[in-house]
């Protein structure tokens, strides 16, 4: 909810309803105002934003869209299974419905063709569920579920088949003057047996056992070959037992180039099995990650971005990991992402948006996102989010190249944003009509008479509203412009039970500050508390009065004038509400629980839920 004033009225309404004068009010330095009395000043004080354009796939038939990704399921084969469980996804974030698209996640991370794909989608879902991790120890405490989606042990994901291949290549016998065979790296010499090291790879079996003169020869010299003595008698010692514990993680790094050089695939393997094992942090992700694309590591690099995905979204805030993403070109991809490039930037542009919609580095992940659609699907959900975007950022021009790009590709809501643009530009009918056109060629969708209605005044606008209600009941942006036409208007009584309306069924956090406003013009202090102490709840840094003052300061304001709460009193009260817990009663005295001991407040709370359903 946004609140605007006019600087007149100010002057006019020494007591208008604002939220310095209010926070004067509830310091006892001016007299309580009266609905009657701030009537005139609320016409100047509240002004309901436009609705914005969502960054969402929103199709004119779900159940067909939604029938063709189920058919598309039947028929397809394995590999493209996790692609289409993400289109199903991006159709069910349209429709906001959290647990569908936790569903839809849920099954592209069971169907993931490459370990990438799993961690993906994997750190995905723990992004959906990051808030919830009390929650989830306190049921696996209690035996009620199982730890999903933890990190993956990439080694054991990883075939072995190449491996396999290699020896089998290579263990062939000849003849040669030694068993054994010097290396000599600078001043150091290396003794080593010919034979296990001629079946590390096909090159080495060709030097020692082959027709080179390097198979006559007892002492070779490598000191050209940047490998150090240490790096060779580690070597030296996995022909022989196949194993590299013990050896530091820059020696592996050493070991690996030289292995990659000289083609001994169970020993480059190997080297990328350890280095892997060892990346536990995102410094270790971003030091290895360089490395493992120069060397088509995909074992090490699958560990780097699990490291990193799972440290979102607190990693974004890191400009190397930023960087790391939007800069690698598609060879390079190819090897830290695999087939999963698209579903990458899918999901760091979603969390990107959550973050700052308007950002650079949100801009720059939907380029990329577009740079890797390969369908008309994927397409038009790449040019409408990046076009959402470039609107937030005003500019103007490439946005509308973009809406127009999706709609091109048969994104009918991208037509919201061309209409919107025309509006900014000063046309004054071309938006209407673009709406009305949208309106009369097919299905009719809430959102289409939502929109239209921003483009006509009067009786016409609230015509639409309520169409657009009556098609879409959750729309949001209808409840709150007829409340407040109706508290300009003085009907405080009406504009609080047109905001109940939706508050019934829906909790948003905007509506709450609406009715969190109405209750104060009518002095209905407890029930303004309730409101704002759910907000907190949800939001906890939430701000209000166009984002000028702290919903908290609010909250601790209003306290003042409501009877204190012991702790029996909100347990007493919490009781009350079991039948309907998540409710925004039960919100509020759990936020109020929940400041004086959050960590037991969760726990307790959430133990109560479980004895509860344990009693039925």
């Amino acid at each position: 909810m946004a609140y605007n004033s006019n600087e007149s009225c100010k002057e006019a309404h020494p007591n208008a309803l604002n939220p310095q004068s209010w926070l004067q009010v509830e310091r006892g330095k001016l007299p309580k105002l009266s609905s009657q009395s701030s009537s005139s000043s609320i016409e100047s004080l509240i002004k309901v934003p436009q609705p914005p354009i969502l960054p969402f796939f929103k199709p004119v038939d779900y159940v067909k869209v939604l029938a063709q990704i189920h058919e598309e399921l039947e028929l397809c084969s394995p590999q493209e299974q996790s692609n289409l469980f993400l289109s199903q996804y991006q159709v069910f974030r349209g429709l906001r419905d959290v647990k569908l698209m936790r569903r839809s996640l849920r099954s592209a991370w069971k169907r993931a063709n490459t370990v990438h794909e799993k961690i993906i989608f994997g750190a995905w879902l723990k992004y959906e569920k990051q808030g919830e991790e009390l929650v989830a120890q306190l049921l696996t405490a209690c035996g009620k579920c199982e730890k999903e989606y933890g990190p993956i042990d990439v080694e054991s994901h990883i075939s072995a088949d190449k491996v396999i291949r290699s020896q089998d290549r290579v263990s062939m016998n000849g003849n040669h003057t030694s068993q054994y065979v010097i290396f000599t790296i600078g001043d150091e010499k290396i003794v080593c047996d010919r034979q296990k090291i001629s079946e590390l790879s096909a090159p080495f079996h060709a030097m020692l056992k082959g027709c080179f003169r390097e198979s006559l020869s007892e002492t070779i010299d490598l000191s050209e070959n940047n490998i150090s003595p240490s790096g060779m008698r580690a070597i030296s010692y996995f022909s022989l037992t196949g194993s590299l514990i013990d050896v530091p993680q820059n020696l592996l790094v050493e070991i690996s180039v030289f292995a990659n050089k000289y083609c001994c695939e169970t020993l480059k393997l190997a080297c990328d099995r350890r280095l892997a094992s060892v990346v536990s942090s995102r410094e270790d992700a971003l030091e290895l990650m360089e490395y493992a694309v120069d060397q088509n590591s995909s074992v090490l690099a699958a560990s780097c971005l699990q490291a990193l995905l799972r440290d979102i979204p607190n990693c974004l805030s890191d400009n190397r990991v930023v960087e790391l993403f939007i800069h690698a070109n598609r060879q390079q991809l190819e090897v830290m992402v695999g087939p999963g490039v698209f579903a990458l930037f899918c999901f760091l542009s979603e969390v990107s948006m959550n973050l700052s919609s308007s950002s650079d580095t949100t801009a720059h992940f939907l380029e990329r996102l577009v740079d890797f659609a390969e369908n008309d699907k994927q397409r038009l959900l790449a040019f409408h989010e990046l076009g959402c975007v470039r609107l937030s950022r005003k500019e103007y021009d490439e946005a509308y190249g973009l809406f127009e790009r999706a709609v091109n590709a048969g994104h009918i809501y991208s037509v919201a944003g061309l209409a919107r643009l025309d509006s900014i530009k000063g046309e004054k009918l071309l938006p209407y009509q673009k709406i009305s056109s949208v309106i009369s060629s097919g299905t009719p969708h809430g959102w289409m008479y939502q929109e239209r209605a921003l483009y006509c005044d009067g009786d016409l606008r609230w015509k639409d509203l309520e169409k657009a209600t009556d098609l879409d009941p959750t729309l949001v942006y209808p409840y709150m412009y007829r409340s407040a036409s109706l508290m300009r208007k003085g009907n405080v009584q009406g504009a609080l039970a047109e905001i109940n309306r939706i508050l019934g069924f829906k909790l948003s956090l905007e509506c709450l500050e609406l009715r969190f406003f109405i209750y104060l013009v009518l002095e209905g202090y407890e029930a303004a508390l309730r409101d704002v102490q759910a907000i907190l709840t949800l939001c906890p840094s939430y701000k209000m009065f166009e984002g000028r003052v702290a919903a908290s300061q609010l909250c601790t304001l209003v306290r003042e004038h409501v009877e204190h709460w012991t702790t029996a009193d909100c347990w007493a009260r919490l009781y009350d509400c079991w039948s309907a817990v998540d409710d925004i009663e039960s919100l509020s005295v759990i936020y109020q629980m929940l400041e004086s001991d959050a960590a037991k407040g969760v726990l307790y709370f959430r133990q109560s839920l479980l004895l509860l359903s344990d009693y039925e």
